[in-house]
């Protein structure tokens, strides 16, 4: 694994009892890289992304992440999680804290950092996803982009080496999807280290340096934005690329 290399994944399969997700997967992530992952609806895209953080295991293969080798028998899960930050779909905030207690706890709870230096983390970084106003409301009085932006701010406050995003805004109003999509993009422009599994082949066009096109838990297509819109190789890639661009 080369000093430039933040993920790399090497003949890793996954089942759930006798169904394969994941077959025979090979993929390397270099820092400051951001990688697109698209694909239909089972095609085991976000399995795989919650691999590298140990939210799923996986069976057969190897995969390292900033150093750490993940596997069945490992202590140090939390220092895999304190490096790689994760936006779900569904923002999975605590109800019952306020948006800056909700950036304030990771940091406390599981780095040890002091309150006075996690309050002024979540402050920068909420300022950085532009809700700093929203500090000191409850998720529930945000629309679904705040929270979504509430999400990457808290993910932020860890200060991850990778930041994963798990069909990030899949779950949003047409109107919100923007914002968030924005936030995003100004983490790319700041040479975040990003993997995005989304459907948003605009954001995939500007942002990715390259997209990856998974089907029935395979790697089918990889290639720089450009290559991949323009000229696509494999059949199946087009046909999933005529019908999501139509829309």
């Amino acid at each position: 694994m080369s000093v430039e290399t933040i993920i790399e994944v090497r003949n890793v399969s996954k089942w759930y009892g006798a169904f394969q997700v994941l077959t025979d997967i090979n993929l390397t992530v270099r820092k400051g890289e951001r990688i697109v992952i698209c694909g239909p609806s089972g095609s085991g895209k976000s399995t795989l992304i919650r691999c590298f953080n140990r939210l799923e295991a996986h069976q057969e293969g190897d995969i390292v992440v900033d150093g750490i080798h993940l596997h069945a028998k490992m202590r140090n899960i939390s220092d895999v999680r304190r490096n790689v930050g994760m936006v779900f779909q569904h923002f999975n905030l605590f109800p019952h804290m306020t948006v800056l207690m909700n950036c304030m706890v990771g940091p406390m709870w599981i780095s040890g950092v002091p309150e006075a230096e996690a309050r002024a983390r979540a402050l920068k970084y909420l300022d950085r996803v532009r809700i700093p106003e929203q500090a000191n409301k409850f998720p529930v009085q945000l629309s679904g982009g705040q929270q979504q932006r509430v999400a990457i701010a808290r993910s932020l406050c860890m200060q991850p080496a990778v930041m994963l995003f798990d069909e990030p805004t899949s779950a949003l109003d047409p109107e919100m999807v923007s914002e968030v999509l924005e936030t995003m993009t100004g983490l790319a422009k700041d040479g975040m280290t990003m993997v995005c599994v989304t459907h948003e082949m605009g954001f995939a066009r500007a942002v990715a340096d390259r997209v990856i096109f998974m089907n029935a838990g395979q790697i089918v297509e990889e290639a720089k934005p450009d290559e991949f819109f323009s000229n696509p190789r494999h059949e199946r890639t087009k046909l999933f690329l005529g019908q999501i661009l139509k829309h």
